[in-house]
């Protein structure tokens, strides 16, 4: 009750306009467009010197435009499919998708045998840095990468009682003359 009432909201009003002390200062963030990095001066004098990493479709251009086909055996594309593997630590998923080596048919087309469309559209997403790694290991520019869907044919599962008697009466007939002489049934 010391102050009027007056000064009391006046100080407050006050308060609130000045900013604090301590307040850090925000700095405009500079970025680079689409991971864009100019050289270090202080890399450069140190001998450190990055290489520039190609986009999967520059890959795709420039190793489909070179022209060079050697041939390759299976066993050389088994080895580059495995060394290329080891790059997908951090994508499981995709790394056992690929855990099958393709086969090889006319015109150098690499055929891949897979379950589903879920690991069909894991494979197009990496499709064009796969084919442009490998055309670039192993020499050869008219690589083309195939996926086939395969059909697994799968088990009937046996579960009732009945079920299990007849898959018992196809490997024993007889077992139908037990049945009727000691007038066995299911319940």
């Amino acid at each position: 009750m010391d102050q009027p009432p007056s000064e009391a909201p006046k100080k407050d009003a006050e308060q609130k306009k000045s900013p604090p002390v301590d307040a850090p200062v925000k700095k405009p963030v500079r970025r680079l467009s689409r991971g864009a990095k100019s050289p270090s001066i202080k890399d450069a004098l140190a001998g450190k010197f990055s290489e520039e990493k190609l986009s999967a479709k520059e890959q795709h251009e420039i190793y489909t435009s070179v022209g060079e086909t050697r041939d390759f055996t299976p066993e050389a594309l088994k080895m580059k499919w495995d060394e290329f593997l080891t790059r997908l630590d951090d994508r499981p998923n995709l790394k056992s998708t690929l855990s099958r080596t393709p086969k090889i048919e006319d015109g150098y087309q690499l055929v891949l045998e897979i379950d589903n469309s879920v690991q069909d559209d894991l494979i197009n997403s990496i499709k064009p840095e796969l084919i442009s790694w490998l055309r670039k290991e192993l020499r050869n520019s008219k690589i083309h990468l195939i996926t086939r869907i395969t059909e697994v044919e799968k088990e009937k599962l046996i579960y009732t009682d009945s079920e299990k008697y007849m898959e018992m009466l196809k490997k024993n007939p007889r077992l139908e003359l037990l049945k009727q002489k000691f007038k066995l049934d299911f319940e």
